[in-house]
């Protein structure tokens, strides 16, 4: 049996906290006794997870290099991590290309990609400081496979997955493992109804009939499996979609 790593506290950062997967995220990596710093740009929705022992809230827009900063500042000075979780990011419009908003395929862009980089870039000398370094990035089986109305989405999350690939290559010599997450279809409170302009009958409908869509506990479950597992052991891709997905054009709904 694998045993995980425990011989101290591991110390993680979790961008996207304040809801969804990334607040499940660190809700479960403190189950494990991992100390957590719960990064998001909405302050009200980091309040409840400030009540939670072993969770720490900044107060950050990743896509905002001054705010990372500040945040790698915090981070520093308490000690800093071994783990970094770009979960941050999201998707908007449904578009087709040739209809696509560019407003929305930039907010896109910046938020998966720019945001990624960005974290990456500020907290690296630290991760290759401490020697056995980890970066989670938290990606889309929309990075793999593109699909119709998603043009927007497929072009950032692609943009991700490719920043990832070329990251683990890069980064092995400092014995950095890098890990990335590829969660199908997932249903969380925020996601679709973002992409669908606050719809929430239209929101409620991409989930209407499937049998046990994952949830955002589901995806945490594997992330903490993947950041607990020996070092020298990676998880380079895992693409985790719901039995009722069993591609990413091939959704069963049922009644």
């Amino acid at each position: 049996m694998i045993q995980t790593q425990s011989a101290q506290p591991r110390r993680a950062l979790v961008t996207g906290a304040s809801s969804g997967i990334g607040a499940a995220t660190a809700h479960r990596l403190t189950t494990d006794g991992w100390q957590v710093y719960a990064l998001a740009r909405r302050a009200e929705k980091l309040e409840h997870l400030a009540e939670q022992e072993g969770i720490i809230p900044i107060v950050c827009d990743v896509t905002d290099a001054e705010q990372v900063q500040q945040a790698l500042a915090q981070v520093t000075a308490e000690g800093g991590i071994d783990t970094l979780i770009n979960n941050a990011g999201g998707a908007l419009g449904v578009e087709k290309v040739g209809d696509g908003r560019v407003e929305d395929w930039d907010w896109m862009y910046r938020t998966n990609v720019i945001g990624t980089l960005t974290m990456v870039q500020a907290f690296l000398p630290m991760l290759r400081a401490h020697g056995e370094g980890t970066v989670l990035n938290l990606t889309s089986t929309a990075g793999i496979t593109a699909y119709e109305g998603g043009g927007g989405y497929n072009a950032a999350k692609f943009g991700q997955h490719a920043l990832t690939g070329a990251l683990r290559l890069e980064e092995a010599e400092h014995n950095i493992r890098v890990i990335e997450v590829l969660p199908g279809l997932v249903h969380t409170e925020e996601f679709a109804a973002k992409r669908l302009r606050g719809d929430a009958a239209a929101a409620e409908a991409v989930y209407r009939g499937v049998e046990k869509p994952l949830t955002a506990e589901d995806v945490a479950e594997v992330i903490a499996h993947a950041v607990n597992l020996p070092h020298h052991i990676n998880l380079d891709q895992i693409v985790v979609r719901p039995v009722a997905q069993a591609a990413q054009h091939k959704l069963i709904r049922r009644g």
